[in-house]
């Protein structure tokens, strides 16, 4: 049985597409061992708990630095022997301490088409209100790894959509979202199944689908 830890910090629409996927046997051999967020009313907490998953909440507040945080976050997830990180709408850069301490091991969901609006800054609406700016045809989501690099990490899978001449960043939002529910399944199975997950250079695999 494969055991995923999941960080979110909001409503955990992701973290839910999960959920159902291991429900529904999409996701086979695979269960979540613990959900943590970094903000105490976030719903991805309330969804751990109708589902019966342990739930964390660590606020940053109480840590001296970025560096503290994390180092916590490493201690709780090494006492549950996780053989994958997902960031489901985890809104907190994480540390060179964390990303370190679980290499290869951690996957996050970006909603554009990586490596575009994508880095610093680029996270919800904000990304969407670029992609509408910048009179882009097409957008999506990417699902990849997590390096030092912000949304640098080797792609593991997209998908496409397109961007309707009447857009709003709200009806893109929404229909990246459809499919970020989609993808996020798909990279899970991805990076359980793949020799990249064991490998010290994702770069030498292609495992875009």
């Amino acid at each position: 049985m494969k055991r995923l830890a999941v960080l979110a910090s909001g409503s955990g629409s992701n973290l839910q597409a999960i959920i159902d996927a291991i429900k529904n046997k999409d996701l086979t051999d695979v269960e979540i061992a613990i959900i943590v967020s970094n903000k105490k009313d976030a719903y991805a907490l309330e969804r751990a708990r109708l589902n019966n998953i342990e739930d964390v909440f660590l606020n940053p507040k109480d840590f001296n630095s970025n560096e503290d945080f994390d180092k916590k976050i490493v201690e709780v997830l090494k006492t549950k022997e996780i053989d994958l990180i997902v960031l489901a709408g985890y809104l907190k850069i994480l540390t060179d301490v964390f990303i370190n301490a679980f290499e290869n091991k951690i996957i996050n969901i970006h909603p554009a088409l990586l490596p575009h609006f994508g880095g610093k800054g680029m996270y919800g609406k904000k990304v969407h209100e670029a992609v509408l700016k910048n009179n882009e045809k097409e957008s999506g989501c990417s699902v990849h790894y997590v390096t030092l690099g912000i949304d640098e990490g080797p792609i593991i899978c997209q998908k496409k959509v397109p961007v309707l001449p009447n857009d709003t960043v709200d009806t893109l939002a929404a229909r990246v979202l459809d499919e970020e529910h989609k993808l996020i399944v798909e990279g899970v199975k991805l990076a359980l199944s793949c020799k990249v997950i064991a490998c010290k250079d994702p770069t030498k695999y292609n495992i875009s689908s």
